[in-house]
């Protein structure tokens, strides 16, 4: 009998918000981590209700947006003090007062309690069974198959839809969008080239199958590094970065180039009078150049389409990954403040716990 089934209470770690953080990276002032006793008695569980116990939870820039208690930008509903972190990730159910759900189902929810178990309710949470037996690895699940993957596949496939042949430019290209999005324009036909921060993710974007990258880091200015890269001028960008790197693809892109705003790692961690305007905007109306953002929110019920087209390519081997992973609830906070760092070459998953 599992250490579970004897215990009536279970310890719990979680990350809750002790305070909103407006600018700068999130730190232990902001974001704080608790002990709690969540009881497994089912009398104490209520109706419609299960208790899961957390194995992986996905780390995504749009959860620094949520964490700076002000209206702005992507204008998504913040967390609130003292409300405990929730972000897209994988459970065991270890408990089930839910017709539909059996102890010992492996659910991805997209807004999963950061805590090493918790007391949900599938329906308010949009739980999906996951079948680890289906050749899919949990962390593709969260990579490919989860925000970053559908992020890149609506940029590609629903909103920016490149030509075959076009001149595609992705930054943040190492990033879990960017790398995704890369695949998926190669797989239009695209020519396809991205920005990253060091020489080693130059290395695994062309080991993607990137035509080529650069490393922003050592470029003499991001000016001289389009000029290089691009010297018949950009179709298609997919922008993760915004700031100066925005401002210096317009000076490249080419008649009724077309721009997609997925996000702006850039600029996330100031508030919006100190973020980098960019000053040629008079370029679209030259060149009649299309730039428009989006949220994965409204294209929700394609989700379907991406994760059954997400499915086959990672069979067929040609969407692939590279995750970063930590270790333990307690690296919540580290791995969060790494997306902002450069420092890492991949999709940040924490590991809670094995799946054992």
């Amino acid at each position: 009998m599992s250490s579970e089934k004897k215990a009536e209470t279970i310890e719990s770690k979680e990350w809750y918000l002790a305070a909103h953080a407006p600018e700068g990276v999130p730190t232990s002032d902001h974001l704080r981590l608790r002990t709690v006793n969540v009881s497994l008695a089912v009398d104490s569980i209520p109706n419609s209700h299960v208790v899961i116990e957390t194995l992986y939870i996905s780390i995504d820039p749009y959860l620094r947006a949520i964490m700076t208690g002000i209206d702005d930008g992507l204008y998504l509903s913040q967390f609130q003090i003292n409300q405990v972190i929730s972000a897209f990730g994988i459970g065991r159910v270890i408990r089930s007062k839910e017709s539909t759900y059996s102890e010992g189902d492996f659910v991805l929810c997209p807004f999963l309690p950061v805590a090493e178990y918790s007391v949900v309710q599938p329906s308010h949470l949009h739980l999906r069974k996951i079948d680890p037996a289906s050749g899919i690895s949990f962390t593709d699940y969260l990579s490919t198959l989860g925000p970053s993957g559908f992020a890149a596949w609506v940029a590609i496939e629903v909103v920016g839809n490149p030509r075959s042949g076009s001149n595609v430019f992705i930054s943040a290209a190492a990033g879990g969008v960017g790398m995704h999005a890369g695949q998926l324009a190669k797989l239009k036909g695209c020519n396809v080239i991205g920005s990253t921060g060091s020489n080693e993710k130059v290395k695994l974007l062309k080991e993607l199958g990137f035509d080529d990258a650069f490393n922003y880091k050592s470029s003499e200015s991001f000016d001289a590094a389009l000029s290089k890269y691009f010297p018949n001028g950009i179709d298609f960008y997919l922008d993760n970065v915004g700031g100066k790197m925005l401002e210096a693809v317009l000076n490249h892109v080419n008649s009724k180039a077309h721009i997609v705003l997925c996000g702006m790692i850039s600029e996330y961690n100031k508030v919006w009078t100190e973020r980098d305007g960019v000053r040629n905007l008079m370029n679209m109306i030259g060149k009649e150049v299309k730039m428009e953002g989006f949220m994965m929110g409204s294209s929700m019920h394609r989700f379907g389409d991406f994760a059954k087209q997400m499915e086959t390519y990672i069979k067929e081997g040609k969407i692939s990954s590279k995750h970063v992973i930590y270790n333990g609830i307690e690296s919540f906070l580290e791995g969060l403040g790494s997306i902002f760092s450069s420092s890492n070459m991949g999709k940040v998953v924490i590991q809670v716990k094995s799946k054992a």
